[in-house]
């Protein structure tokens, strides 16, 4: 394992992949002003995490007006892409990026301009029908999805808990809970993508959270190189070919920008 604080090595390492992936976490979102979950000013320092369980959100009304106000606040803030996002998106436009995983809901990296974007938690962009009572953390509703400010519009008419105006089932947002299974395809969907790369990036993870810290520690196991961008040491620092500390919108764009305008590798 390289140890650095620079972008040049990462940019070197970009140089020799033509089949970049990116494993990303809350700390490449951080710079557009979204906190991570239990930083400070962070969202679990301002509700408790024990609340918003799948089965409590199903069973109660009031947690389900409480996680509402919750998602209002965070689109209140008008979170934009920032250079880290720009960045992944650029290299995708050159031809080395392969696709993201992300574990963030928040949609940035669509707003970029990244085309291949697997969710492993969903989307705050959305809402969908759960059901009328779904159970043992799985949705079970009729198939209805909207943007986000559907629920807002209806809450904002009076609605405190909208219900699924095709079946009439329980409304939530479009993310994986806690308590809740993750959505169908997801994981081999990344795996997939995994396991075709020549080159993982981690930007911004813990790589403390599973099952989705396991796909990078199985990429790396398997021989292909893992490079870390984060401002902390992870778990998997270990594993990794490179490990630079630093802020994404620090450490990605330059990087990138110096082989972006060079032709691939032939693999």
């Amino acid at each position: 394992m390289d140890k650095a604080t620079g972008w040049q090595p990462l940019a070197a390492l970009l140089a020799t992949a033509a089949r970049v992936v990116a494993f990303t976490g809350a700390g490449i979102s951080t710079e557009s002003g979204i906190p991570d979950f239990r930083s400070p000013g962070g969202v679990w320092t301002r509700y408790d995490p024990r609340d918003f369980t799948f089965a409590k959100y199903v069973a109660s009304a009031e947690v389900r007006a409480r996680a509402w106000r919750m998602r209002r606040e965070f689109w209140q803030a008008d979170p934009q892409p920032n250079a880290a996002h720009r960045a992944l998106a650029d290299l995708e436009a050159a031809g080395r990026l392969r696709g993201v995983v992300t574990q963030n809901i928040d949609g940035l990296h669509q707003a970029a301009g990244s085309t291949t974007v697997v969710e492993l938690h969903g989307t705050s962009r959305q809402v969908m029908c759960i059901g009328h009572a779904p159970r043992v953390g799985t949705p079970d509703g009729c198939g209805f999805r909207s943007g986000y400010r559907w629920a807002f519009d209806h809450i904002d008419d009076g609605e405190t808990d909208p219900r699924c105006p095709q079946c009439g089932g329980i409304v939530k947002s479009a993310t994986v809970s806690f308590g809740q299974n993750l959505f169908p395809g997801v994981l081999d969907a990344a795996a997939a993508l995994l396991g075709d790369a020549d080159l993982v990036l981690a930007v911004g993870s813990s790589l403390q959270v599973y099952p989705a810290a396991g796909l990078p520690a199985s990429a790396a196991a398997t021989g292909t190189p893992l490079a870390i961008i984060n401002d902390e040491a992870t778990p998997l620092d270990a594993l990794a070919s490179l490990v630079v500390r630093g802020r994404a919108g620090a450490v990605l764009p330059p990087a990138v920008a110096a082989v972006a305008c060079r032709t691939a590798p032939q693999q």
